[in-house]
Parts: C-alpha cells; sequence; structure tokens
C-alpha cells in the first residue's frame, strides 16, 4: 500500500482522504462492551463491573489514541487543508448544537413544571397547585455561591479569550499562562458546584424540582469537567508549541465548548437559580392575552398591507416612468 506522502503528492483535490484505520471498530466494541456490562451492573448480574470497567476504559484508550491520530495529520502529514478545516469546523458546530438542544430539553421541563405547577403524581411528588418551589424545597440563595461561579465561568471566559489572542500573535508564553489561569478557574468552579451539592437541603429523588435541578445543573457541571480536560490538554500542548497563529484548531474548538459552556451557565443562574421565569409570568400572563394578542395581530396584517401596497405603488410608477 502506498504510504501516505505519496498519496498526497498525487492529490489534485484539498480534501483529506483517511487512511485506514482500527480505531472506528474498536471504538464500537468497546461502547457495545460498556453498555452490555452496565446493564449488567443495573441487574446484579455476576461481571457487570468488570465488563463496565473494561468497556469505558477502552473507551477512553480509543478516544487517545484516535485524537492523536487526528493531531499527527495536521502537524506531520499537513492534511488539515482549508476545505478539511472548514469540514472539522461544521462538525464542532453541529456537535455544540446538539449540545443546545440537550439542555433546551432539560430548560423546557424546568418550565414547564415552574411556570405552571400542578401534581401529576400526587403520591410521589406532591406538588400543591400553584405553589413553586413545591412544599419542603428550599432553593440555593442565587447570590452565595451561584453568583461565586458566575463570576469565576465568566473570568474564566476573559483568560481563555486571552490566550486565543496570544496565539494569533504568537506569543507562547502568555499563551501558556492564559490556560493555565483558565484550567485552575475550572477546577473551582467544579469545587465550588460540589461543595453546593454536599450542603443541599433536598436530594436527586425529592420531587420534580430537584430532579430537574440536579440535571440541568449536573449536566452542565459534568460538560465544566470535560471543558478543563479539554483546555488542559490544550495546555499541554501550548507548552509543546503545536499552536501556530494560522493552524491551531485544537484549541480553537476547546474555546468554542467553553464558551458554550459559560453562555449555558448564564441562562442556569437565571432561570433556575433566581427563577426569573416564574417571577415574570405574571406580567406575560396580563399583557399576553387572547384579545392583546388577536389586536397585534390584526395591527401587525393592517400594516404589512399598507406598507405592501406603498411599495407596490411605488414600483409601479418607477416602471411607468421607464
Amino acid at each position: 500500500m502506498a504510504n501516505h506522502d505519496e498519496n498526497h503528492s498525487h492529490q489534485t483535490h484539498p480534501y483529506h482522504l483517511v487512511n485506514p484505520s482500527p480505531w472506528p471498530a474498536l471504538a464500537s466494541l468497546a461502547l457495545f462492551i460498556t453498555v452490555f456490562g452496565g446493564a449488567m451492573y443495573m441487574h446484579q448480574r455476576t461481571g457487570g463491573v468488570f465488563l463496565l470497567a473494561t468497556g469505558f476504559a477502552v473507551v477512553l484508550y480509543t478516544m487517545y489514541v484516535w485524537w492523536r491520530d487526528v493531531i499527527h495529520e495536521s502537524r506531520v502529514d499537513n492534511a488539515h487543508t482549508k476545505a478539511v478545516s472548514q469540514g472539522l469546523r461544521l462538525g464542532m458546530l453541529l456537535f455544540i448544537t446538539s449540545e443546545v438542544l440537550f439542555f433546551a430539553a432539560f430548560f423546557w421541563a424546568f418550565f414547564d413544571s415552574s411556570t405552571l405547577p400542578r401534581a401529576p403524581l400526587e403520591d410521589v411528588w406532591g406538588i400543591a397547585e400553584g405553589t413553586w418551589p413545591p412544599k419542603g424545597i428550599k432553593p440555593f440563595d442565587p447570590f452565595h455561591l451561584p453568583l461565586l461561579n458566575t463570576l469565576i465561568l465568566l473570568l474564566s471566559g476573559t483568560t481563555v479569550t486571552w490566550a486565543h489572542y496570544s496565539i494569533l500573535q504568537n506569543k507562547q508564553k502568555d499563551t501558556v499562562t492564559a490556560l493555565w489561569y483558565t484550567v485552575i478557574l475550572g477546577i473551582i468552579f467544579s469545587s465550588c458546584q460540589a461543595y453546593e451539592y454536599t450542603h443541599a437541603s433536598f436530594g436527586f429523588k425529592d420531587g420534580v424540582y430537584a430532579s430537574n435541578f440536579y440535571m440541568a445543573t449536573g449536566f452542565h457541571g459534568f460538560h465544566v469537567i470535560v471543558g478543563t480536560i479539554f483546555l488542559a490538554i490544550c495546555l499541554g500542548r501550548a507548552k509543546k508549541g503545536h499552536f501556530l497563529p494560522e493552524k491551531h484548531l485544537g484549541f480553537e474548538f476547546a474555546a468554542w465548548y467553553w464558551h458554550f459552556v459559560d453562555v449555558v451557565w448564564l441562562f442556569l443562574f437565571i432561570f433556575i437559580y433566581c427563577d426569573v421565569a416564574t417571577i415574570i409570568l405574571p406580567a406575560f400572563q396580563t399583557i399576553f392575552t387572547g384579545t392583546n394578542i388577536l389586536i397585534g395581530f390584526a395591527l401587525s396584517a393592517a400594516a404589512t398591507v399598507f406598507f405592501g401596497a406603498k411599495n407596490f405603488g411605488k414600483a409601479s410608477q418607477k416602471n411607468s416612468n421607464h
């Protein structure tokens, strides 16, 4: 089989034809073992823990070697042309979009429960109609640890942007320093959130509020941990001089991911910790009545007809002059 350099020298297109790789097949096998072991563990079958741990370990190994090869393709093979880079950016954008939809589902569930509280499972959750948070739930003070975590994440967003500008200006030392700050801030955020969870007055199974709260904030916390690992890897690569002003996709994707994590946290702070939706709902119910919506629709339709007729008249007059 011809080597990659020979293929690349005779290549007449800008796209990257990946060499045969065992990692997709290994990843599929590892994921199957992980799911199978997880099912056995949940059903308390012998060997479930071993299969789960083995599968997960192989998944982590596959992630490492696969991304190692991607870095090699970029730095050594020079396979990441402009067209390939655009494709990789699109892939990362679609991945982040899928994550946005995850959080949209969690917010939807929270808004559905908080703005229209009811008792679908009264024997389990016991939500009194019109009462939110449910009886027995003491929410966190948003201006205590949640506010501190908000400031920490916002600060980390500035440090990761500092690192990006340092890369663009080819300042390796500043890049490493900024990434150190970002990783440390990510660790501090996760530590504060863990401390918050251990001091919560309610558990995961204590009703619809608790379930929604822990799913949304916990899923975000998992993303912070992943983002911190992502940036820590970028830190190691920055120390080795991997990032150049014209080629730093790995860091670029980590920065996108981190800014996404920042924005999601702002929504969590505003709508879950501060519960703004419940506060402003009465105003929306007063403004957006059926009559007001009908009047607004009629006015919009009238304005559309008026301006459409006016523009049509101007166009007709212009054509007649010609």
